[in-house]
């Protein structure tokens, strides 16, 4: 059986709707998480972060990150995810995931590595 694929998609984004659409275009039939709606938990920020292999601060958007207030260079990790999961405009878009590995879709083709 073929791992699920999830998407966290914010269907006003043109980078996440390009995503998607490769995606389909693929045969690929993902989970769509609007996570604007469903922001993830902390804990599932953490899991996500593993499988991209980066650290918090490479995961949040500049100016909605500022807006938030977890611009400060200060912020543990800890902190950081705690407010993206309190503010998931802050988290940059969009994040396939499959099995235990996960990708950015900037630019959308850089998912396919993970399929």
């Amino acid at each position: 059986m073929a791992e699920a694929v999830t998407i966290y998609h914010n269907p006003r984004c043109s980078k996440s709707r390009e995503t998607l659409a490769l995606l389909e275009a693929r045969g690929v039939a993902p989970l769509v998480v609007e996570y604007l709606k469903t922001p993830p938990s902390s804990a599932e920020l953490r899991a996500i972060l593993v499988k991209l292999g980066i650290p918090p601060r490479q995961l949040l958007r500049r100016k909605e990150a500022a807006e938030a207030g977890l611009d400060d260079p200060a912020l543990s990790d800890d902190a950081l995810i705690e407010g993206m999961a309190r503010h998931p405009v802050a988290i940059e878009r969009p994040i396939v995931v499959k099995g235990a590995r996960a990708a950015l879709g900037r630019p959308p083709e850089a998912v396919l590595a993970i399929l």
